[in-house]
């Protein structure tokens, strides 16, 4: 059980930090909040698809690049543990979550700006790994957020929006990213920074959260114990997490080797990996927008399943090419909106779960198991690679990308059905925690 010092600190936090907004508010704080959404996802997706580039002027090894890539999963496996439940108790004028969010936005962009400058292997990943610890600074607070803020009854929407802002930073960082890579390999990065510490900065201005004067920190210890303990009473959130783990894998394992696979694997142009990538950025945006919909008018757990089931068997299709032909970009953009859809509404499944005073703890530890999968995903699809590249000599082993990244997501799919049963019919729907 939590200390008694904990038990104090919960209790007050278990209260509603303050009246709901009218639905006029409820709009603009959803935008709001979308924002920072675009600043986090501007900064990945910028880092995971053009690193990857630029670490092949120190090395060949793509082993050696996904454990570049996937030290971000350290960060996100240890820093949320304690950041997500601390800002559940950290009481100050500027509120609980945001003093978080406003000390990561410096060095997000700061990071962002030189990475592309360093001179070789090891300094490259000193900046990488000082822009994921900022990154898993700002992301357990900026999610406990959407709680804290909204009603249960606008999460599908507000999810739905989030993932719009998501897919348009995946469709300026991939697509406008690619052509400015062509042009000066730096580029990307310095629009990164700017466009990241913009967006990420707007949740931190325009968000009121009620404020206090006791600051709170009850020690490393307590907050990592918390977090077990919170995983241990709720079954349903520990359900989520380990198919939460299977979703963030094969996204982070898609996004650090697609545009390897396209222009090494598949022998095509900077221009036809491009290309392909606007489709999945106009896959992802379409996903947003049906989303909320039908999460709202057949339960969230249920459209994740059926999108789930697409999505997978699309993956695993995806192991049978060996050359580049116009008419994938077909398929590609409808497992894109599959994919999307899941993604899109996975958090909004967890919002259900929370219960009221462990939202922080709850999104550290939905965090810590994107950690998990960060460190899995790219490193078991960097691993197969290089193992299997005298076997699909014609890809390079990048052939294997594909069933290693689709399997997870269609062994996880009775987890999620059985989380169909906490969401009663109906529009907005609601769970509490026993």
């Amino acid at each position: 059980m939590p200390s008694a010092p904990w038990s104090r600190s919960s209790a007050a936090v278990s209260q509603p930090i303050r009246n709901r907004p009218p639905e006029n508010r409820h709009r603009r704080d959803v935008a709001v909040l979308g924002v920072g959404a675009l600043g986090l996802a501007w900064a990945l997706t910028t880092t995971a698809a053009y690193l990857p580039p630029l670490l092949e002027k120190f090395t060949g090894s793509t082993t050696l690049i996904a454990l570049v890539l996937a030290s971000e999963g350290l960060f996100a496996m240890t820093l949320p543990l304690v950041v997500g439940p601390w800002s559940d108790t950290f009481h100050t004028p500027l509120g609980r979550r945001r003093p978080f969010m406003l000390a990561a936005i410096g060095p997000i962009g700061f990071c962002l700006a030189l990475i592309a400058f360093m001179p070789s292997l090891w300094t490259t990943t000193l900046l990488v790994l000082a822009l994921f610890f900022a990154y898993y600074v700002y992301e357990p607070p900026y999610r406990g957020l959407y709680p804290d803020v909204l009603p249960i009854e606008v999460y599908g929407r507000a999810q739905g929006i989030q993932h719009l802002f998501r897919g348009l930073a995946i469709a300026g960082a991939l697509v406008g990213g690619g052509f400015l890579f062509h042009t000066w390999a730096p580029a990307p990065f310095l629009l990164a920074a700017v466009v990241a510490a913009a967006a990420c900065a707007v949740p931190v201005v325009f968000i009121a959260e009620d404020g206090g004067h006791g600051r709170v920190f009850e020690g490393i210890r307590v907050y990592v114990r918390h977090s077990w303990d919170v995983l241990r009473a709720n079954t349903d959130v520990a359900r989520f997490l380990v198919a939460n783990t299977a979703w963030e894998g094969t996204f982070a394992g898609a996004r650090t080797f697609v545009v390897l696979y396209i222009t090494i694997g598949l022998g095509e142009s900077i221009t036809t990996s491009s290309t392909v990538l606007a489709v999945v950025a106009a896959a992802y945006i379409v996903a947003s927008l049906l989303a909320g919909p039908l999460g709202d008018r057949f339960g969230l757990a249920r459209v994740i399943v059926g999108a789930s089931v697409v999505y997978g068997l699309g993956l695993l299709s995806g192991g049978l090419a060996t050359s580049w032909h116009a008419w994938y970009l077909s398929i590609v953009f409808f497992v894109g909106i599959a994919g999307g859809i899941v993604m899109t509404l996975a958090w909004g499944l967890l919002f259900k779960l929370m219960p009221s005073s462990d939202r922080g703890a709850i999104a550290g530890l939905a965090t810590t198991t994107k950690g998990i999968a960060l460190v899995t995903g790219p490193l078991l699809a960097g691993i197969a690679i290089d193992l299997l590249r005298p076997v699909l000599g014609e890809t390079g082993g990048f052939q294997a990308l594909w069933p290693i990244l689709g399997i997870p997501i269609l062994a996880v799919l009775p987890l999620v059905w059985s989380l169909a049963r906490v969401e009663p019919a109906g529009h907005g729907s609601s769970y509490r925690a026993d």
